[in-house]
């Protein structure tokens, strides 16, 4: 984002990465700095997916953000997450949706994210928050009144409709916010209580004469 004189122009350089392979992040972020013909030290504003999605993904997109932050040189580097559910009903707004839509995520464990939004052409509305259902919980929202979309949706639900949260539109949204956060206050979107076992010490034995 550049602003002069009071006003913002949005340019937008995206960079795509599938597959299942290891992300390479900071290459993508170099291409599309190239593309759009700016120097990192231009950049003053860093929007962040904070998912649901895939948790690695998340953490490795807040590291780089957060090293970003404490490396910049006038301490002026500001940071905004961003949820990826709502970046995907941005999305399908506008690819021309309308009506009553689940933005339909992958949790695992036969599992999805769900949130219900209302969209129109004037705007979009949040009608269910984030949360967790089963996949026949999912598979009962499905109808004719009802549209199941996501990243994806189709290998579990094949009458849904596939709606990625583009990297373009993250930057849109972000574009008019400015409830920023410190680096280390930013932390990804997972609605289940996260549970450690530890393991037992290791048992030696002393050897037999």
């Amino acid at each position: 984002m550049r602003r002069r004189a009071g006003e913002a122009s949005f340019v937008a350089s995206e960079v795509v990465e599938t597959g299942a392979g290891g992300t390479r992040a900071l290459g993508m972020i170099e291409g599309a700095l190239r593309e759009a013909g700016l120097e990192r030290e231009q950049i003053d504003v860093i929007a962040i997916g904070l998912g649901p999605g895939s948790y690695t993904g998340i953490r490795v997109a807040l590291s780089l953000a957060q090293g970003w932050q404490l490396a910049a040189r006038n301490g002026g580097m500001k940071l905004l997450g961003l949820s990826s559910v709502e970046c995907v009903a941005a999305q399908a707004q506008a690819e021309k949706f309308s009506g009553r839509v689940n933005v339909v995520i992958d949790a695992q464990r036969n599992e999805f994210y769900l949130a219900a939004y209302e969209i129109s052409a004037d705007g979009r509305r949040e009608i269910g928050p984030l949360r967790i259902l089963t996949r026949a919980e999912v598979e009962s929202r499905a109808g004719a009144k009802e549209i199941l979309i996501g990243p994806e949706v189709t290998r579990w639900f094949p009458n849904g409709r596939m709606v990625f949260p583009r990297a373009a539109m993250l930057g849109q949204l972000a574009l008019n916010r400015n409830d920023f956060d410190a680096g280390d206050k930013l932390e990804p979107i997972y609605l289940r209580e996260t549970n450690f076992v530890k393991a037992p010490p290791s048992r030696r034995t002393a050897p037999c004469p």
